[in-house]
């Protein structure tokens, strides 16, 4: 096997701690999703539409739990990629780092730079034609690009900042919303079918993507046996509680209409609580809340590709370290370069289904991580992060993220089967190579 899950020198410095990990883990989950899916959602179940945020939330608790175990016992750069490796070795292990990275990370990038200079083309109507277009995109992520690149201190101080920032208006519109909303429109007069309840689960799950590449940075984290699980659980319980409270205000204050504000249900919240400049500011929000969430991807992202390369799955110079800012400065451009390519080509609904798409085949792979790590190794250590009643969790997560695969559409679904097989294919000829 290649990699060890203990922490190898790799020539990167432990600087993230639990604050730090918690932090990025609500900046990469809040992203653009949530500016949309309260109105979606409820159009879905009306007033029990809090439901579908409550299923999602177990749903990723039990997933989690079990990226808490594997994660306090492998601690080298790569997060996911590296649990997958480590568990079933070099071959899962390559698929998984080009699921995550590429067919994951830089596509849901992708999408929502996309979305980012949609919005901003509503304002300044300039970002509607190419060549601003295509300037903007190249300028933000070549600016994410050399943050990164001068050391991992200026990218967690980037994204914490970028973090506390886009949270300012969304609490402001809770606190606002709280006020002035009517309790009446959240009594559930009619319970939604199971269907209906599954459908807008799945619909859901998209914005709470994203903590896993706060894992990204596994080799960085200080004391990973405590810090992962802490950083987890710290960083989705606020996600849930913004959430749930997001959700909530909208309701209240919206009602009934809320199910007909599918596009920007928020804005019309703050309209209808602040007035037009309240929609104005959140539109500003989203637009912040995704360009934070593309800083601590800028950040995370490009260490898995660190730790394929360290592990000989990628060329070697991605597994470059810079000589003065210790960081992965040449997987870092690689990262910027894909993600700006998508972005100019891409359009946000077929990224984010293949995104999220490739994202459940990587957490089926740290599910069964688990299972294998404890039938090879043992069960962790007593100062390791241990799950609780057996396999249960484990098994549980594995029939949740199976059947939500299953909701896939068959294209997006082919898409992300020939990646695979081309991954498989790639990993073959290398090998073949590799023995002449």
């Amino acid at each position: 096997m290649a990699g060890s899950g203990s922490a190898q020198d790799e020539g990167l410095i432990r600087v993230i701690g639990t604050g730090a990990l918690s932090l990025s883990v609500v900046n990469l989950v809040v992203g653009a999703g949530i500016f949309a899916l309260p109105g979606l959602v409820a159009a879905g179940l009306g007033s029990a539409a809090i439901l579908a945020y409550l299923i999602c939330s177990i749903t990723v608790a039990l997933v989690f739990m079990c990226f808490a175990e594997v994660g306090s016992r492998v601690t080298r750069t790569g997060g996911v990629y590296a649990y997958v490796e480590e568990a079933f070795g070099n071959f899962v292990g390559f698929i998984a780092s080009i699921l995550f990275w590429f067919g994951f990370s830089a596509l849901a990038d992708a999408a929502i730079t996309v979305v980012m200079v949609n919005s901003m083309a509503v304002v300044f109507p300039i970002f509607g034609e190419t060549i601003p277009r295509v300037i903007f995109i190249a300028t933000l992520l070549s600016f994410l690009a050399v943050v990164n690149i001068r050391g991992v201190r200026a990218g967690v101080r980037l994204y914490i900042f970028n973090t506390l920032v886009k949270l300012v208006p969304l609490l402001l519109l809770i606190g606002a919303g709280l006020l002035v909303m009517d309790f009446n429109n959240l009594v559930i007069r009619e319970w939604p079918s199971a269907t209906s309840i599954g459908a807008s689960t799945v619909l859901l799950f998209y914005a709470f993507n994203g903590a896993e590449s706060a894992l990204s940075t596994s080799g960085e984290i200080k004391n990973p046996a405590r810090t992962v699980p802490l950083g987890l659980l710290f960083g989705l319980c606020g996600v849930l509680l913004l959430y749930v409270g997001l959700q909530t205000v909208s309701q209240g204050v919206l009602g009934p209409e809320l199910a007909n504000s599918t596009e920007t249900p928020l804005v019309a919240v703050a309209t209808e609580i602040f007035g037009d400049w309240g929609g104005k500011m959140l539109i500003a929000a989203a637009v912040i809340s995704i360009y934070s969430t593309l800083s601590g991807d800028m950040l995370a992202g490009p260490r898995v590709i660190f730790a394929s390369a360290l592990d000989n799955n990628l060329p070697k110079i991605f597994g470059k370290v810079h000589t003065e800012f210790k960081t992965p400065h040449v997987a870092i451009i690689l990262y910027a370069i894909v993600v700006g390519v998508f972005a100019v080509s891409g359009t946000f609904k077929y990224l984010a289904v293949v995104a999220t798409g490739s994202l459940l085949l990587v957490d089926l792979g740290v599910i069964l991580a688990v299972l294998r790590l404890r039938r090879r190794d043992g069960l962790p250590a007593e100062e390791e992060f241990r799950l609780p009643f057996g396999p249960l969790i484990p098994i549980l997560s594995f029939i949740v993220v199976g059947w939500l695969l299953l909701q896939v559409p068959s294209g997006e679904a082919l898409s992300i089967a020939i990646l695979v097989g081309v991954c498989a294919a790639g990993y073959g000829i290398r090998s073949i190579l590799a023995a002449r």
